[in-house]
């Protein structure tokens, strides 16, 4: 197609991205989230042939894409896929993913939401799965056939994510399935309270986990990277949760805990933070 791919140098500061993408023309850029809010924080120009932005590695929150729109006039599509079928779920200029949600189906893959009995009908919570026929599903893991057969339900690769479908065809992720919390009784998501509580100009980088506190007993905590205190995030989660979905604990850091690939890594914010310990 006679693209080209331009890819900084290790080493190479965030923040003067958007300035070697202006100074080379680039017409798209791409990264994971963490990256988009790094480069808002710095000051540079507007990047004249800068046709949109692509956010993969985690689930991109609202409030960040609405940021960069403000910022640059351009959208923030997100492109979710894994290692084992690539990206299968994106917006794009044609079709733009409604704010909130992970986009669509991409052309020629098969997607569904999984109960206990096969596909869900639209509305309805379950696992989120690509069909084994997906073209671009994996064969398996390599000298691991048992672990190969417990990602399969029947006939559908199950990807660990929770998500929902409306009639529409759009997906709105719920968290990974092993993230859920239990709050009050009630099974919240993650991202149901970090897009709210990521609305504040001070919040920077949010998570929220659930930390047991006793056997049989936990609470939703709330991690933040930001300069926001304590009682203005807590007031945040009162002006706009339900009362089961505010968090309990408020624990500010200086970084989230992130995997290998640039996730938020909710099972090291658990262990570290956890007060059932004796």
């Amino acid at each position: 197609m006679g693209a080209t791919a331009l890819i900084p140098a290790d080493g190479t500061p965030i923040e003067r991205i958007p300035l070697l993408a202006a100074r080379h023309g680039a017409t798209i850029l791409a990264g994971a989230p963490g990256v988009f809010r790094r480069m808002l924080r710095a000051d540079w120009p507007p990047i004249p042939t800068l046709r949109h932005a692509l956010a993969a590695g985690e689930r991109l929150d609202p409030a960040l894409r609405a940021a960069w729109t403000a910022r640059t006039g351009t959208d923030l599509h997100e492109a979710m896929g894994a290692s084992e079928i690539s990206t299968f779920l994106s917006g794009s200029p044609d079709r733009p993913a409604p704010m909130g949600t992970a986009g669509f189906a991409q052309p020629g893959r098969h997607v569904a939401i999984l109960g206990d009995d096969g596909p869900l009908p639209p509305g309805q919570p379950g696992a989120l799965a690509v069909r084994r026929d997906d073209p671009s599903l994996f064969l398996g893991y390599l000298d691991d056939p048992d672990a190969t057969r417990a990602c399969f339900r029947g006939d559908w690769f199950l990807t660990g994510d929770m998500a929902q479908a409306d009639d529409r065809g759009e997906i709105t992720l719920l968290g990974r399935a092993d993230d859920i919390m239990n709050a009050g009784g009630f099974r919240v998501a993650p991202p149901e309270i970090e897009d709210h509580l990521s609305t504040h100009p001070g919040a920077g980088d949010v998570a929220v986990a659930e930390l047991p506190t006793a056997p049989g007993v936990s609470i939703v905590a709330a991690f933040w990277t930001g300069p926001a205190t304590p009682a203005q995030m807590q007031a945040l989660a009162q002006d706009g949760l339900a009362r089961y979905k505010q968090p309990r604990a408020w624990i500010p850091l200086d970084a989230l805990p992130r995997t290998p690939t640039g996730k938020i890594n909710r099972r090291a914010l658990r262990e570290a933070h956890r007060k059932d310990r004796p």
